[in-house]
């Protein structure tokens, strides 16, 4: 690597201030320090320091995610090939460049137009390319059905990037999760595109056949639930209902009908076991909205009037359909805006369990609650730490009082 460390060593009189091309420094930087540490030192009072600068902490993020874009990228094509029923005739190489052809462009959109939003605000603020941007520009193409227009995926990003994040001053500053925040955008400006019939509905051309048709997936096991509870006619448990076209097995491998990186229950798993082994995710946010979830929907469980009502899902079933998993692995624990302090953690995580379960099962106008049941907590994370800092700080004032 010294011959690349060389090469940068040569151009960076070139950024750097009086250089001819001074102006774009941000970007001179950007590659550098996503290669190699940082050259910056402190100059005074004592630090601690460590290879592990923001970068590098949000490259183990970016591992853990990997496994579910990678099988994002078969499941739209086991789905399309299902729907289309071509695939017991479709070899794993079919399958894959199916689902290729329809959610890297999704991926390779959301980085070039978040990054190029992302370079014009470092170097109009004359200020560093913001890290966070490597796990967005991420994050909010997983949350996306495989079937979203491009155009949509650009102005998604470009709302998450510019008004979730760079109007409150950029990475470290925001207040909601900009992934999300994208998301959020996206689903109520082009509601029919993200849920309902319209997502599994792909007009795409057979490559087995020199067709077109129109390749109709099955609704989600959410979707049917919610479809079910709303028939007054409806006598079978609501838990038949979800499992008429997928089993419980298939909604916790992931072979259903989703969101790009959502759909998969064992691989969020997985996911959760490198980001806590690595310190980088937070063990007390994912358990407590674990048990957030669990405690509500055993509590609406047993107030259900009815086996078809939504408020009688299986509690075992909140976990593993829909962006649960997902969610709580990689949304609840972004560094940012989740809470900080380790009370607060427990607060913030037991809430956006309870909050998720709410949405999910009381208005169904929204089937998927873990979106909105985020950024709610996002909008109380910082007053729920300021309460535990502040009762914390009471303490030991009673405390030196009596002393």
């Amino acid at each position: 690597m010294k011959f690349i460390a060389d090469i940068f060593d040569k151009k960076r009189p070139d950024f750097e201030k009086g250089g001819k091309l001074e102006r774009f420094y941000p970007l001179f930087e950007a590659q550098e320090t996503f290669l190699f540490v940082t050259r910056d030192k402190t100059s005074s009072g004592s630090h601690i320091r460590d290879y592990m600068d923001t970068k590098r902490l949000m490259s183990f993020v970016i591992i853990a995610l990997v496994p579910c874009l990678l099988f994002g990228i078969y499941n739209a094509g086991y789905q399309h090939h299902q729907a289309a029923g071509t695939y017991d005739s479709a070899s794993i190489v079919d399958i894959i460049v199916t689902g290729a052809t329809w959610v890297l462009p999704i991926v390779f959109v959301s980085y070039a137009v978040g990054g190029t939003c992302e370079m014009i605000f470092a170097v109009v603020r004359k200020h560093e390319i913001n890290e966070g941007f490597l796990v967005t520009g991420m994050l909010y193409p997983l949350t996306l059905p495989p079937t979203l227009d491009l155009w949509k995926v650009a102005v998604g990003v470009c709302f998450g990037v510019v008004i979730g994040k760079e109007v409150f001053g950029g990475t470290g500053m925001n207040i909601f999760n900009p992934a999300l925040t994208a998301r959020a955008f996206i689903f109520f400006a082009y509601a029919g595109d993200m849920s309902g019939d319209k997502p599994w509905i792909i007009d795409a051309p057979n490559f087995l056949a020199d067709k077109t048709e129109n390749l109709v997936v099955t609704a989600t096991p959410l979707g049917a639930a919610l479809a079910h509870s709303a028939n007054p006619l409806a006598e079978t448990p609501i838990a038949e209902a979800m499992s008429a076209n997928y089993s419980a097995m298939d909604m916790f491998l992931g072979l259903i009908p989703g969101s790009i990186g959502e759909s998969s229950t064992l691989l969020c798993i997985l996911g959760a076991g490198l980001l806590i082994a690595t310190g980088v995710g937070s063990w007390r946010i994912m358990l407590s909205t674990f048990l957030g979830c669990a405690v509500t929907a055993a509590i609406m469980n047993l107030v259900a009037d009815s086996p078809s009502s939504t408020l009688a899902i299986p509690v075992h079933y909140h976990f593993i359909i829909g962006s649960f998993a997902f969610g709580l692995v990689y949304m609840t624990t972004d560094p940012v805006s989740a809470a900080q302090t380790n009370l607060g953690k427990w607060i913030y995580g037991f809430f956006i369990g309870v909050v998720v379960v709410i949405i999910r099962c009381v208005n169904p106008a929204y089937p998927e609650g873990m979106m909105l049941a985020i950024l709610l907590m996002n909008a109380f994370a910082s007053l729920i730490d300021y309460y535990v800092v502040q009762n914390n700080v009471g303490r030991r004032m009673s405390r030196v009082a009596t002393a």
